[in-house]
């Protein structure tokens, strides 16, 4: 399942080169993910009021090209069962005006509990169970 959220690159998120600095990329993921969640009936900041805490273990991002003030672009969102406790989305950064890839990233995550020991909660495993 692939799942989309549209963005516009604005002005203060560029660098002095005039292309996005490439930190703004892991906000313009992690909010990607965060609505992808949402979509599917997770809410992040509950679940971290529950004492569950979703945790980025490890990011991978291969950038292809820079995106430059106005860009209009999406983040497509595909979920991945990594192992018993992991999970990863698969992102791609795609420029719309010409459906170019500016970014892939492979982000792989787990739940913790409030004793700080990996677990993951039905709702998450819920994600994986079609694969």
């Amino acid at each position: 399942m692939t799942f989309k959220v549209d963005f516009k690159v604005r002005d203060y998120e560029c660098d002095l080169q005039g292309i996005v600095n490439n930190s703004v990329y892991f906000n313009y993921l992690e909010h990607a993910r965060h609505e992808f969640l949402y979509a599917n009936g997770i809410d992040f900041a509950q679940l971290a009021r529950d004492k569950i805490n979703l945790v980025v273990m490890r990011s991978e991002i291969d950038y292809k090209q820079s995106l430059v003030p106005g860009d209009e672009f999406y983040v497509a969102v595909e979920p991945e069962r990594i192992s018993r406790l992991k999970f990863g989305f698969r992102q791609t950064v795609i420029r719309k005006s010409d459906d170019k890839v500016m970014l892939k990233a492979l982000v792989i995550g787990t739940s913790v509990n409030e004793q700080g020991r990996p677990f993951l909660p039905e709702q998450v495993n819920q994600l994986f169970k079609s694969e």
